[in-house]
């Protein structure tokens, strides 16, 4: 063989092993069908832009690509943009918004255990989170807007896309990695599924309520009172897909009390999701 030849098959070598460790890389979170209902219950609103599956979250991926990392969340069904949102980026979807939760330590103690305001959730207090990816079809000067007044205490731990597109069922955005801090298949992982709501409540960090009543655009078969997770699909179990998946979630979203006493209520607490283990 040739000289170069041999440069040539070692070029082919390096960059086949360059793509499997990336490949190697990549973290996949599989969720199955049919469980956009919350802890079970859940409905959605009225008015017919929120199609069926259109919160039914089936994959989320996050890819190192060198400087950045890729996040593809996929839903059940194709993604639509009926609100024409140009006022807010022009990312060719309106209604869905994904919060990724990632526990870099696994440390009790370390970390933030509250979600992020309107979501209604907390997390176990061993799988607190250190870094949250918001993905939303806001533009960024909306988002920091809205993080500065409603989550000053979490905001250097929020990281916003540098870009994001919805591609057929799959919401595909790309972040800085240094903002994050890497990427690791030992972490922690939690997707949470909301609404994005253009007119939130006066704490609620652009999410839709869960009301006990469905409305027009409020998911109905929760409670009026602001103790229900206000979160219509997430991770749960392995994140493998499997059916036991649904009733795992079910019941991570089922651990809260409500009373008209706002002080004597229980939010619920949802565990991560750590792929190695």
């Amino acid at each position: 063989m040739t000289s170069r030849g041999v440069r040539f098959l070692s070029l082919l070598l390096t960059a086949t092993l360059l793509a499997a460790t990336a490949q190697a890389q990549d973290i996949v979170l599989k969720d199955p069908k049919g469980d956009d209902n919350g802890p079970g219950k859940y409905v959605y609103p009225t008015d017919p832009v929120y199609k069926k599956g259109s919160f039914d979250m089936t994959e989320v991926k996050l890819a190192d690509k060198g400087d950045t990392v890729q996040v593809k969340v996929s839903f059940a069904t194709k993604i639509e943009d009926p609100w024409r949102s140009k006022d807010w980026g022009g990312n060719g979807f309106s209604l869905q918004m994904v919060f990724i939760y990632i526990d870099k330590d696994g440390k009790a103690g370390s970390g933030h255990t509250g979600a992020l305001p309107g979501l209604n959730v907390d997390f176990n207090p061993t799988a607190a989170w250190e870094k949250v990816l918001i993905v939303s079809p806001q533009g960024t000067t909306r988002l920091k807007n809205e993080i500065r007044g409603k989550a000053r205490k979490q905001r250097k731990d929020i990281v916003l896309p540098s870009r994001v597109k919805a591609r057929g069922r799959t919401l595909v955005a790309t972040f800085a990695k240094a903002d994050i801090g890497g990427l690791d298949r030992g972490w922690g992982y939690q997707a949470l599924v909301q609404s994005n709501e253009g007119f939130p409540k006066a704490h609620d960090l652009l999410t839709r309520p869960v009301n006990e009543y469905k409305g027009k655009h409020r998911f109905g078969g929760g409670s009026d009172f602001d103790c229900d997770p206000h979160v219509i699909d997430m991770l749960a179990g392995s994140a493998t897909g499997g059916s036991d998946e649904k009733s795992a979630q079910h019941k991570a979203l089922s651990g809260y009390k409500c009373t008209d006493d706002p002080d004597a209520g229980k939010r619920t607490q949802i565990p991560m999701v750590y792929p190695k283990r």
